[in-house]
């Protein structure tokens, strides 16, 4: 980069327009601030256009319910099941992911499989059930949250990859007194791991 093109005149004028406010803007803006000097008023975030120009008020009419504090996308999936009063006990768990292979992706490495989380298609959810009847339990599976219940037991566990809520399989082993839940795991770029 030569010297030349940093100090031309071009770019002093552009940095000149980055650093100064539009005439009309910086009447609104000192309005807006009473006694405040015009080398004390600028500062990073007056460079560009105003933000207050740009946002959008969404009028009442548009939201669902009035008393509506937060956007349905900006609540975490799962969370009306969050009870702080419900003293239950969480149960011991852990999650396990596994892979579909052949004799071919083993001993022949044909397909493009490695043993990390980004090949497996399945995850594997073992929870600890102990004094627990396969009847008291009631479980939730939506795409990123795992909801289970028991008289005894509450686990509320945010997943870590989505998965198909409708498709699974759940299996409750009385002699281990553990359930184990199998999720089919459903990602973004799955068609290039899986092709």
């Amino acid at each position: 980069m030569d010297i030349e093109g940093i100090n031309s005149f071009s770019s002093l004028q552009a940095l000149s327009k980055l650093l100064t406010l539009e005439q009309e803007d910086e009447d609104e803006y000192f309005d807006s601030k009473p006694n405040c000097s015009s080398v004390a008023s600028v500062g990073p975030g007056d460079i560009g256009t105003s933000k207050t120009t740009q946002t959008k008020a969404t009028p009442k009419e548009e939201c669902a319910s009035g008393n509506d504090i937060w956007d349905p996308e900006e609540v975490q999936e799962g969370s009306e099941f969050d009870d702080i009063l419900d003293h239950r006990e969480q149960p011991e768990y852990e999650i396990i992911f596994k892979q579909h292979v052949a004799s071919e992706d083993v001993f022949l490495g044909m397909s493009r499989k490695d043993p990390s989380t980004a090949c497996c298609e399945d995850m594997l959810v073992r929870i600890k059930l102990p004094g627990v009847k396969s009847g008291d339990i009631v479980l939730d599976v939506r795409d990123k949250f795992l909801d289970l219940r028991t008289p005894k037991y509450k686990l509320g566990l945010h997943l870590p990859h989505p998965v198909d809520g409708k498709i699974g399989k759940a299996h409750f082993i009385s002699e281990k007194e553990t359930l184990e839940v199998t999720l089919t795991m459903r990602r973004e770029f799955d068609f290039i791991n899986f092709a």
